[in-house]
C-alpha cells in the first residue's frame, strides 16, 4: 500500500499523562499509566525440545509442545524479561492431522487443512482446546484453566486468539455449552445469502478442493487415508478471504469459511448503523445501544465465545483481519467484554490506515498493529534502502491515536529479523527495537525467540522458511537453546545470544518502568538533519518526557559506521523542560556506560555524541 507521508511539527506529537487525563471522558483516549508489553508465543512450539525438524514431519517425529511446557520457571522468566501480557497462540482447537476420535473428535481431511499440525485460523471448535497441547485430552479444558492460573500467579495477563472472519471449513463443536447451536445449524443452505445465516452458500454447487499446482500435495510425500482431493460440502460456501467460488484456489484461505455478519453480495448492511457522534460515546453507551436492537445471529454466536472464555479466565484477544468485519460489530462485540472486563486487553489486526480512527473509536478497539506504517518504514530502514527520514511524519500522522497503535517487528506472519530475507542479523533489530519499544506510549510486542535471534530458516513443510512455521510441528532451535531440556534458563545459547537477550531485558524492563514513555514525545531528528554537521539518515532521535524524568532517545541504524557529532535540543523542548543556563549530565539507561553533558546556554542546548554501528542511547538528564 502506498504510504502518505506528512509534514512532522517541532510541537510535541502526543500529550504528557497529565495532559492526557483531561480527556478521560472522551470514549476515543485511552488513558496510559503504565508501558504494556506483550509476548507473542506459538504455544505448540515453545516447549518442544525435539530438534529433529523433518519436513511434514508427524507429531511423533518432530515433537509438540504443550501447556505444562510453561512452567512457574518459564514464565517468571518471561515476566522477568519485561514483559506484562503473554499472547498464547494457537490455543482455540483448529484442524489437525491426528486421530482424536476416540475423544469423539472427528478426523481433520488434509484437503482443507494447511501443513500437518493445521492453521490455528481455521478453528474447528470454539468452545475447547487444541488437543495436541495437552496430555489428557479429555481434560484439555482442565489443563488450559491451570495453565491461566499458573500465569495469572506469575504476575502476568493471558490473551488468545478470536478469528471472527472465518472458521475451518469442517467446523464442528463437540463443547458447546448448554443451549448453544453450531455455527450453521440453523442456516437456509438454498439461498446464497440470509441474515441471521452464518456462512454465504452456492445452493446446488458441490465445493472442489482446488488444484495444486507446482507439486504441491497437501501432506508432502506422504499420502494419506483421506488425501483424496474430495471434501462434502454442499452446497459450496464462501472462503474465507471472500473468494466465491465453489472451487477456490489454492492460494485462497481454502480451508476456512467466510462468516456472515449481516451484509448481503451487493453491500448492503441488514442492521441498524451507529447514530453519529458515537465515535466519541464510551464503551457503556455503546453496550446500552444495541441492548434493544436485534443483530445478526453471527454477532451473538461470537460475543457469546468471547465472554466464555473471558469467564475461564483470559484477559484480553487478539482479533484476526478485523477489519474484514463490520465496525458495527464490534461495537456491539467489545463493548460487552468490556462491561465484564473493563480492562480487557483487546488488539485488533487492521492494516488499512484509513480505517484506524474507526476502528478503534467506533469498533471500541484498544489496540491495532502499526504495521502499514511504521513496521513497513522501520524495515526498510533496517535492510538499507529506507531513511529515518520518514519515521517522524508517520509519528506526526498517528498523533491523536498513538496510544492505540502497538508496535511490533516480529510476530508470526512477519519475517523473523534475523532471516537473510529481512535483516539476515539479529544485532540489526536492536536500534529498530529502540525506536519501536520508546517512541509512544503504545504496547511493545515480541515474538517468542526474537530475544536471543531466531531466524526462521527450518523448512517445516506447509509455507516458506524466514517464517517459523504455523502450520507444522517443528523446533525453533535458537529458542530451543534458551529452553535447555526444559530448564528455561538459557544454558545452551551462545554468547552473542545471551548478549542478545540481556539487551531486550534491558530495554523492555526500562520501558514498564519509565514514566516518561507514558508522557510527552517531541521529534528532535528532523531538526538537527537541517542543523547539526555529520548527523543524518541514518539516525534517528526524539525526546521523552514526564514531570519527573526527561529522556533523550538517539539509535544509529548504519551496520557500518560510527559517528560523532553534537547533537541539538531544540529551544521548544529547552522550555517545556524549562532548564535553567547550566550542564546538565546525561547518562544512558541501557547498558550505564555512556555520559555526555547537555549544555544551556541562552535557550541553546547541545551534548556530544559518540556513538557506535547498531548503537542506541537512551540518556536520562540528572
Amino acid at each position: 500500500m502506498k504510504k502518505l507521508f506528512f509534514i512532522v511539527s517541532l510541537f510535541p506529537v502526543f500529550m504528557s499523562c497529565k495532559e492526557n487525563k483531561k480527556y478521560n471522558d472522551n470514549a476515543s483516549i485511552k488513558v496510559v499509566k503504565k508501558k504494556q508489553v506483550v509476548y507473542q508465543v506459538f504455544t505448540r512450539l515453545f516447549g518442544n525440545i525435539n530438534t529433529t525438524n523433518k519436513p511434514w514431519g508427524s507429531i511423533e517425529e518432530n515433537g509438540v509442545g504443550k501447556f505444562k511446557d510453561f512452567t512457574d520457571k518459564a514464565l517468571h522468566e518471561i515476566k522477568d524479561l519485561g514483559v506484562s501480557h503473554i499472547w498464547f497462540t494457537g490455543v482455540p482447537h483448529h484442524g489437525v492431522i491426528r486421530d482424536y476420535t476416540k475423544f469423539g473428535i472427528s478426523n481433520d481431511d488434509p484437503d482443507v487443512v494447511k501443513g500437518r499440525a493445521g492453521s490455528p485460523y481455521a478453528v474447528k471448535d470454539y468452545y475447547n482446546v487444541n488437543p495436541d497441547l495437552v496430555d489428557n485430552v479429555a481434560n484439555r479444558l482442565q489443563e488450559f484453566q491451570a495453565l491461566i492460573n499458573r500465569t495469572h500467579q506469575a504476575g502476568l495477563k493471558v490473551i488468545i486468539d478470536i478469528v471472527p472472519n472465518h472458521v475451518a471449513r469442517n467446523y464442528k463443536s463437540i463443547s458447546n455449552p448448554k443451549g448453544v447451536k453450531d455455527f450453521g445449524e440453523d442456516d437456509d443452505t438454498a439461498v446464497v445469502y440470509k441474515v441471521n445465516n452464518n456462512f454465504y452458500y452456492n445452493p446446488n454447487e458441490t465445493f472442489k478442493v482446488p488444484v495444486w499446482k507446482n507439486g504441491y500435495s497437501p501432506l508432502g510425500p506422504e499420502k494419506h487415508l483421506l488425501e483424496d482431493g474430495e471434501f462434502p460440502e454442499k452446497p459450496a460456501k464462501w472462503t474465507g478471504n471472500g473468494s466465491r467460488l465453489s472451487q477456490p484456489d489454492m492460494n485462497d484461505w481454502y480451508e476456512t469459511a467466510k462468516v456472515n455478519y449481516g451484509i448481503s453480495p451487493d453491500g448492503k448492511k441488514d442492521f441498524v448503523a451507529l447514530p453519529d457522534g458515537f465515535e466519541n460515546e464510551n464503551y457503556k453507551t455503546h453496550f446500552d445501544f444495541w441492548k434493544d436492537k436485534t443483530v445478526p445471529n453471527s454477532w451473538v454466536k461470537f460475543k457469546d465465545i468471547a465472554l466464555y472464555w473471558l469467564e475461564m479466565g483470559v484477559d484480553g484477544f487478539r482479533y484476526d483481519m478485523a477489519e474484514m468485519v463490520p465496525v458495527e460489530f464490534w461495537s456491539y462485540m467489545n463493548s460487552s467484554i468490556k462491561m465484564q472486563n473493563p480492562n480487557a486487553f483487546l488488539l485488533a489486526e487492521v492494516y488499512n490506515p484509513l480505517l484506524y480512527r474507526d476502528y478503534i473509536k467506533k469498533g471500541k478497539m484498544d489496540y491495532l498493529y502499526d504495521k502499514v506504517q511504521l513496521y513497513d518504514t522501520i524495515k526498510s530502514v533496517i535492510q538499507g534502502h529506507g531513511k529515518t527520514d520518514n519515521i517522524p511524519p508517520i509519528l506526526n500522522d498517528l498523533k491523536d491515536i498513538e496510544q492505540h497503535m502497538l508496535h511490533f517487528l516480529e510476530n508470526h506472519d512477519e519475517q523473523r529479523l534475523a532471516s537473510p530475507d529481512f535483516a539476515g542479523s539479529p544485532e540489526k533489530g536492536k536500534p529498530a527495537m529502540v525506536v519501536s519499544a520508546t517512541s509512544t506510549t503504545a504496547p511493545t510486542m515480541i515474538y517468542f525467540g526474537q530475544e536471543v535471534g531466531e531466524d526462521g530458516s527450518e523448512n517445516a513443510g506447509f509455507g516458506k522458511a524466514t517464517r517459523t512455521s504455523i502450520f507444522d510441528y517443528v523446533g525453533v532451535p535458537a529458542h530451543q537453546r534458551w529452553v535447555n531440556n526444559k530448564q528455561f534458563d538459557g544454558g545452551q545459547l551462545t554468547k552473542n545470544e545471551k548478549a542478545l537477550r540481556d539487551f531486550y531485558k534491558r530495554l523492555l524492563n526500562f520501558t514498564i518502568n519509565s514514566s516518561a514513555l507514558v508522557g510527552a514525545y517531541q521529534d528532535i531528528h528532523l531538526y538537527n538533519r537541517k542543523h547539526t554537521e555529520g548527523y543524518h539518515d541514518k539516525m534517528l532521535s526524539f525526546v521523552r518526557w514526564s514531570d519527573d524524568e526527561k529522556l533523550i532517545v538517539i539509535s544509529n541504524f548504519d551496520n557500518k559506521s560510527g559517528y560523532e557529532f553534537d547533537l541539538k535540543i531544540p529551544k521548544s523542548v529547552v522550555e517545556n523542560w524549562q532548564l535553567d543556563n547550566k550542564a546538565y549530565q546525561a547518562k544512558d539507561q541501557l547498558y550505564h556506560q555512556f555520559t555526555s553533558v547537555l549544555n544551556v546556554e541562552n535557550g541553546n542546548a547541545s551534548l556530544k555524541i559518540k556513538i557506535e554501528p547498531l548503537e542506541s542511547f537512551i540518556l536520562k538528564l540528572n
